[in-house]
């Protein structure tokens, strides 16, 4: 009987690039891939390391999954997994843990399931995680995550990443581009490029070999995809170049996401950010003035050491008077082995919290702003395949989140809609055309 393997990822985009990658592995070995809850043979958990919460959502997962399947094997694999993995080694129940050279030789490690008196770990120094490891997501007929790029040779204050997956890397422009081509004849719709830091694609063997406009441009000619979306891309590598191309782009779709992290300048030296907030400031004046339709969403924490109320409200009216669309807020948490750990100022879990509060508010209500520009505008929607209350919905090129009633033949189906109203759930309601866009 075939063995079974299961999957529970938690953090970004390209974790779940990388389980797809790993699932593929251990389908190419004989396992079955199924859901959670359906008592498999192993159990693999991709960590994340970017949030405290994550952490313990790791001790959670391992137990749930013993509950459900008691003498399941139990490998954890990610950046929790490279960061930290004797703390990892010692939740009951965990049978291996690999580090970030080590996970794509999974199959390799695991060649008995028979649980051991103590946990194997193997995990080298992640300066021995230097190859790039193509992957990219799959079972959502919907949208892919491709990964592009992997690592990151900045140092800000506050972030782990580079301890977890080691230096920039990229794969070659012809691979990438072949993988969208496989992705495309899956009957995908969208792609979603994803990495660590992807406006610093183009690195191989430490080397600069390509820009990520080059990449930009070859994957705009790829027959069969119709939309490629950019996860994340860093405000100082957002060159007028790729602001320019996407604007008449074929594919690319007009919507960015751009970490900030900060309003206040000061804070931002502190964090080791590559920019002052006047650049941000220029990037998004030349996004709205090429495409006023476009989507921009920004990253933005709050509490870092040394924030003070001032600070904050520097922040917080530079977000305000800014053309964006949505905040990912993320309040300040203390990780081992960075500088922001040991900074004074110090700020209150409760002054955190009342700050994140603030900014989610400012969130919706940006959000709604854009959503209000974008009602009776005629505009092309791909649906997904999810229900909710009967309800499915779907996004625009430009991430306006629309909802329909359930129709099983929208899923996958790109439409012509006009967007009429702004329900109340935030959701904007639609009418649809006749006219199918595309088949």
């Amino acid at each position: 009987m075939d063995k079974k393997v299961a999957f529970y990822t938690l953090g970004c985009k390209l974790n779940y690039s990388e389980s797809s990658a790993i699932g593929r592995l251990f389908s190419q070995a004989g396992y079955s891939i199924v859901s959670f809850t359906e008592q498999p043979d192993v159990f693999v958990i991709n960590t994340c390391s970017v949030t405290e919460n994550a952490d313990k959502k790791c001790k959670k997962i391992v137990k749930e999954a013993l509950k459900i399947s008691p003498q399941a094997y139990v490998v954890i694999v990610g950046c929790y997994a490279q960061l930290k993995p004797t703390e990892i080694a010692e939740i009951p129940g965990v049978d291996m843990v690999l580090g970030a050279a080590e996970k794509f030789q999974i199959v390799d490690h695991i060649t008995d399931l028979t649980k051991q008196p103590k946990t194997l770990v193997y995990n080298q120094p992640v300066s021995e995680a230097n190859q790039f490891v193509a992957s990219y997501s799959f079972g959502d007929r919907t949208r892919t995550f491709l990964k592009v790029q992997d690592g990151c040779d900045y140092s800000c204050t506050f972030c782990t990443i580079p301890l977890a997956r080691g230096n920039s890397r990229s794969d070659n422009i012809e691979n990438i581009v072949e993988q969208a081509k496989q992705i495309a004849a899956s009957g995908v719709r969208e792609i979603v490029l994803t990495g660590v830091n992807i406006g610093d694609f183009g690195i191989q063997e430490r080397k600069r070999i390509n820009k990520f406009v080059e990449l930009v441009k070859a994957l705009d000619e790829v027959d069969g995809i119709d939309r490629i979306r950019i996860s994340s891309i860093e405000p100082n590598l957002l060159t007028d170049e790729i602001i320019e191309y996407v604007a008449v782009s074929k594919k690319f779709v007009p919507h960015f996401h751009i970490p900030l992290q900060s309003g206040s300048d000061k804070i931002l030296s502190l964090m080791r950010r590559r920019y002052k907030r006047a650049l941000y400031a220029d990037r998004v004046a030349k996004i709205k003035q090429l495409m006023p339709n476009c989507c921009i969403g920004v990253d933005v924490i709050v509490g870092f050491p040394g924030e003070t109320r001032e600070d904050f409200v520097d922040t917080y009216n530079f977000l305000n008077e800014l053309n964006i669309s949505y905040l990912h807020v993320f309040t300040y948490s203390e990780r081992d082995n960075t500088l922001a750990k040991e900074m004074a100022g110090s700020v209150p879990g409760s002054t955190r919290a009342e700050r994140s509060k603030m900014l989610h508010i400012l969130s919706d209500k940006k959000r709604r702003a854009f959503y209000e520009t974008q009602l009776d505008k005629n505009e092309e929607v791909l649906f997904e395949g999810d229900i909710k209350d009967g309800f499915m919905h779907g996004f625009t090129r430009n991430y306006v989140k629309v909802k329909a009633k359930y129709d099983p033949v929208l899923v996958n189906e790109v439409r012509n809609v006009k967007l009429t109203a702004i329900a109340p759930d935030g959701d904007v309601e639609i009418t649809e055309s006749e006219e199918i866009l595309v088949h």
